[in-house]
């Protein structure tokens, strides 16, 4: 926090807060003393009592598991102060609203941030609570009555500059766009502004600021991907995160489409090109970490410009383990087998999303030797790794996934990754490839591991090549991890229960956990994903059943008895780990019984 000018009389002081933090029993008299003599010193550079206490890392002296973070102490002040706690919460703040009722001096002087608006109250973040002498000034100057709630004060240092010098650019990029508009002499300009097409220029400072917070702020809130949706006035600001799409921010379509023009700069796409879609890559590093990120850019004309989306692909988040993919004990049984065969085919299938690439990539890793040769072929590349040697699917100069089998087979490849069977040439390529001795992994879209061989056999395979190679499949989805710090245990709904494991015998467990909501996980309950997996390792009773009048139902029956667990069962045994909630697994995997 800067230094004010002006000590104020009810300001909170570093040893005033240590003697109630000690009466309270939260800190020891050891603890109490060895900051004590920083309190003049904190004063003078107007340092926050409640930071400097957290600097600390201190365990509280009466709850040894729970540490006197930021978080906790500002509850202990709310809760001393009589005022309620908020965490504040940049997706549900809507700062441009806000932003515009206090003045970026006024809020920086009083170091408050207005948090949330009605039509007659206006809701104020502070971590002052008995400095009130500004409280009157709002209320007559907005007409509005003033409702206080305590913040945890590094929140409010960071969120006021943000939040202001963000509305700053917006407006400022709105301004110059204004007077551009204004100042047009050349006719052909004047329709187009009059069509509302007019934008800002992709190098305007303004604009390079918005981008830069943009990304700063999607990597901050672990946002997967980022949609930029021009409409006709106001446009849209978009991140998905665990899944699920937040509204972030709207902005003058103008500036939109100066920021779709900045990220197609620093993408490397064609500027003047507006009428077709577009490919383009970004990597940066995320300013806090240093962590390499990649960006994938992808770019689709609308009815009031292009809307761009851009999917983030951090290497940490993308390969992991395969307990933290979600692998279990059983699927790892069923799973390893089949990738450390020397030669076949292994299919994973599953929609959009499903987590398919982070399966292969992990898997990929995971058999890697210095001594073999790993060949991708992808479209595009979802993340560039040394280890491998990756192609790029380019269909406007003919290169697609069959000529790019065609060619990987030349290069004396050991493993073989194909991004996706799509037609029936690239599926004759891949299984010829495996009958020549190579191992090959490749995608599939169906709903389940049954239905692959289905898909394999309408488009045009026939059955015998099927047998031959196909050493397994599976089939995948993405269920949101119920957050560890605010799980709550419920007793099971056998009725649920049932549901999912039917016609199994498996008694419920005891309990289960449900989504409840805190800071950590932004009220939502869930915090982070993992999969949910259906492997069906081919064997010789499954291949009598393959033919080319295939009975899809008799394959899959045998598949239970053979130990198949379906994605609902895999879902059921989550649940019952306290991973997730019957809720997410019946999202995913839907009415299908088991």
């Amino acid at each position: 926090m800067p230094a004010n000018p002006k000590f104020h009389a009810n300001q909170l002081i570093l040893a005033r807060v240590l003697k109630d933090l000690k009466q309270a029993g939260l800190i020891d008299q050891i603890q109490h003393n060895r900051l004590l003599g920083e309190s003049e010193e904190n004063k003078r550079k107007g340092i926050h009592p409640l930071t400097a206490i957290a600097a600390m890392k201190w365990q509280s002296a009466t709850q040894p598991a729970f540490p006197l973070s930021i978080e906790r102490l500002t509850r202990w002040l709310a809760d001393t102060a009589q005022l309620p706690y908020l965490h504040i919460d940049p997706l549900k703040t809507d700062f441009s609203k806000l932003t515009s009722l206090v003045s970026h001096f006024y809020a920086e002087r009083w170091q408050i941030l207005p948090v949330a608006t009605q039509d007659n109250s206006l809701t104020i973040a502070t971590a002052e609570p008995y400095i009130t002498d500004w409280i009157s000034d709002l209320e007559h100057t907005l007409q509005k009555s003033i409702q206080r709630v305590v913040a945890n004060p590094v929140d409010i240092e960071r969120y006021l500059d943000e939040f202001y010098k963000l509305q700053h650019s917006i407006q400022g990029a709105g301004d110059k766009e204004r007077q551009a508009a204004g100042s047009s002499q050349n006719f052909e300009q004047l329709l187009e502004i009059g069509k509302g097409k007019t934008e800002m220029d992709a190098g305007d400072q303004h604009i390079v600021q918005i981008v830069d917070w943009l990304l700063q702020h999607a990597f901050a809130q672990r946002a997967s991907d980022i949609h930029l949706e021009p409409r006709r006035d106001n446009s849209k600001i978009r991140f998905r995160i665990d899944g699920a799409l937040h509204l972030i921010h709207e902005v003058p379509t103008a500036v939109m489409l100066g920021m779709v023009s900045r990220i197609k700069s620093l993408g490397r796409m064609n500027l003047a090109e507006r009428r077709k879609p577009q490919d383009g890559r970004i990597k940066t590093v995320v300013p806090d970490t240093g962590k390499n990120v990649e960006l994938r850019l992808s770019t689709m004309p609308t009815a009031f410009g292009e809307k761009m989306v851009m999917r983030i692909f951090d290497p940490e988040v993308l390969v992991k383990d395969f307990k933290a993919l979600g692998f279990t004990k059983r699927d790892l049984e069923r799973w390893l087998p089949m990738i450390q065969r020397p030669h076949g085919v292994v299919l994973v299938t599953g929609p959009t999303g499903s987590g398919k690439t982070s399966t292969l990539y992990s898997t990929l890793r995971y058999i890697y030797k210095p001594d073999i040769n790993i060949c991708t072929v992808e479209d595009p590349i979802e993340i560039v790794d040394e280890r491998f040697n990756q192609m790029q699917v380019q269909h406007n100069i003919g290169v697609d996934f069959a000529s790019g089998v065609r060619t990987l087979l030349r290069q004396d490849p050991d493993i073989i990754m194909v991004g996706e069977i799509r037609d029936q040439e690239t599926a004759e390529i891949s299984m010829q490839a495996a009958l020549t001795g190579h191992l090959v992994f490749a995608t599939l879209h169906t709903n389940d591991a049954a239905s692959s061989i289905t898909r394999l056999l309408n488009i045009g395979l026939p059955a015998y090549l099927i047998n031959a190679t196909v050493l397994g499949v599976v089939a995948q989805r993405l269920v949101r991890t119920l957050c560890t710090k605010c799980k709550k245990a419920v007793p099971t709904d056998e009725v649920l229960w049932q549901s999912l494991v039917t016609p199994r015998k498996i008694p419920p467990p005891a309990q289960v956990y449900q989504a409840v909501g805190c800071e950590d996980c932004r009220q939502t309950g869930y915090h982070g994903r993992m999969g949910v997996y259906e492997i069906m390792p081919m064997t010789r009773t499954l291949e009598a059943l393959i033919n080319d009048d295939l009975d899809l139902q008799a394959l899959r029956r045998q598949a239970l008895k053979e130990g198949l667990y379906p994605l609902r069962l895999s879902g059921a045994s989550k649940i019952a780990a306290g991973l997730t909630t019957f809720e997410e697994v019946f999202r995913v995997a839907g009415t299908q019984t088991a």
